[in-house]
């Protein structure tokens, strides 16, 4: 089997290659044995007519069946896949929407991992996901421009008493321009997810590379952070727990001291998917002009009955609103 044309569709977060790159013995015509790197069947084949196969090693199984999740587009009904000579386990699939797509495979009734398989964090488990690349999505794939850099940072939290991660991009130049300095956009991951969601499912990387390289963006510095932020040492409320202080107290002060930020409010933004645009609203309005651009991504206003802060109060104030707040973006959708 041959690779992808494009990494961006394959890479992922323990392989940047192909994860169906595999090794086994080989014997050559010499009749001399070694190890040799090959390309097996891939865990999924987006073919050229649109159709997705699925494909499971699996010789001993008796049943092999593959769905995707309920409420996303590809549906949770159970694919009944069929067994080669070789032990593969396949079944391919017609009217899967283009974009991405977590699924999972039930080898005789247990939901199991496929190591052919990209894997990415979500549901708050290690699970398989697939690109369907269709027209247009040229954006976020690797192309040949200047590409950014990706560090994972780890910083100490009062707010938790732990050490914890994030990710930062960091545009083109940076580690060359050493006098110019950055705005900031912190970005937060939905529910189930975590900050890696950005890189390897969201293609932040690239999507800011080719952005960048058109001169559609303004060059800028992303944090990803992680949601969850739970102290061990207390009953902690419904969700990410303290979130907004360990971003204010801990993790701004630790990017501001080591990333070469363009410091003043009117230079940070913060936005998020999902349950990170709830947080995102609440952080935003709680400390209004902190982040005078915000992002909402498949969220709304409504208010939570564990939030102990109204954020829509803050509309009350239209002038001190349109004052701190210098832009605000709702996408409720799909290609917005």
């Amino acid at each position: 089997m041959k690779a992808n044309t494009n990494i961006a569709l394959d890479s992922h977060g323990l392989f940047y290659d192909p994860v169906y790159l595999k090794m086994k013995l080989f014997t050559d015509e010499k009749g001399q044995t070694g190890p040799r790197h090959y390309y097996d069947y891939p865990g999924v084949t987006v073919k050229e007519d649109g159709s997705v196969e699925f494909c499971f090693f699996a010789p001993n199984a008796k049943k092999v069946q593959v769905s995707g999740l309920e409420g996303l587009q590809m549906g949770s009904k159970l694919h009944d896949m069929v067994k080669d000579e070789e032990g593969y386990w396949k079944v391919t699939l017609n009217d899967i929407p283009d974009g991405n797509h977590y699924h999972q495979y039930f080898v005789d009734g247990t939901c199991v991992v496929n190591p052919s398989a990209n894997l990415g964090f979500a549901s708050h488990r290690a699970i398989n996901f697939f690109e369907k690349a269709g027209e247009g999505c040229e954006f976020y794939q690797q192309q040949d421009v200047p590409h950014g850099t990706l560090h994972m940072e780890l910083f100490d939290s009062t707010v938790t008493g732990k050490t914890r991660n994030c990710w930062v991009y960091t545009p083109p130049g940076y580690e060359k321009n050493l006098d110019k300095q950055y705005p900031v956009l912190y970005l937060q991951h939905g529910g189930g997810e975590n900050e890696t969601g950005w890189i390897w499912q969201g293609k932040v990387n690239y999507i800011l590379d080719n952005l960048l390289a058109e001169d559609k963006c303004k060059e800028m510095i992303v944090v990803m952070n992680c949601l969850y932020c739970i102290d061990d040492r207390k009953e902690e409320e419904f969700l990410t727990g303290d979130f907004d202080s360990m971003l204010i107290k801990d993790c701004i002060p630790f990017i501001e001291s080591k990333y070469r930020v363009k410091l003043g409010d009117e230079n940070r933004a913060m936005a998020g998917l999902s349950m990170g645009s709830y947080q995102t609203i609440m952080t935003t309005l709680r400390h209004l002009g902190m982040f005078p651009y915000i992002g909402i991504f498949s969220g709304s206003l409504d208010r939570r009955w564990y939030c102990d802060f109204d954020h829509n109060k803050v509309f009350d104030d239209a002038k001190t609103f349109n004052e701190k707040v210098k832009c605000l973006f709702f996408g409720i959708g799909e290609q917005e």
